[in-house]
């Protein structure tokens, strides 16, 4: 860890982080930070346990739309861990900064909605627990394995990070089931 991923995540933790510095960026960043120091699962409960004591610091109400959403987090997590590990070869990040600057697409604040719809990541469950997406699924996390339907590989590195619902029926267009 460098000294300035290393100056962001004692900011963070030490709760000297500006509300007006927590954004998308910061946000993956710390993820991406976490995912390389403690795995998926440390990063979660970590993430966890300092976006709540950030938001009770910062005064972020705990209401059915703002304060902490567990889904949200997770999902994110879920997310960045699935792109660090799939571009580590071709793409290698060494810091957080190279690794946001590498891959924009994590960027935007609306990147869950590929995943979610409002109702879904906004209802009062997804806040207290993890709420599996009702768009597209979300790319395995590491240890969990992915089994397609139709198929018979169980190898999430072997798998495609997204299974549509419905294909279509050979030769008509049309949905097949």
């Amino acid at each position: 860890m460098n000294a300035d991923d290393r100056a962001l995540i004692d900011a963070f933790e030490s709760l000297t982080l500006g509300l007006e510095h927590w954004t998308q960026r910061t946000h993956v960043a710390i993820a991406f930070l976490y995912l390389t120091e403690h795995g998926h699962a440390g990063a979660l409960d970590r993430l966890r346990g300092r976006i709540k004591a950030f938001n009770l610091h910062h005064g972020i109400e705990e209401t059915p739309t703002s304060g902490y959403n567990e889904t949200t987090t997770a999902a994110l997590l879920t997310l960045v861990d699935s792109v660090r590990r799939a571009y580590a070869e071709h793409l290698p990040a060494p810091d957080a900064e190279s690794f946001c600057d590498a891959h924009p697409e994590l960027m935007s604040k609306h990147v869950l909605r590929f995943f979610y719809s409002p109702g879904r990541r906004l209802h009062p469950d997804a806040k207290e627990r993890f709420v599996e997406p009702d768009l597209a699924p979300l790319p395995a996390p590491p240890g969990r394995r992915l089994i397609l339907p139709g198929s018979t590989t169980t190898s999430a590195r072997e798998m495609p990070p997204f299974v549509e619902a419905e294909q279509a029926a050979p030769g008509t267009g049309e949905a097949a089931g």
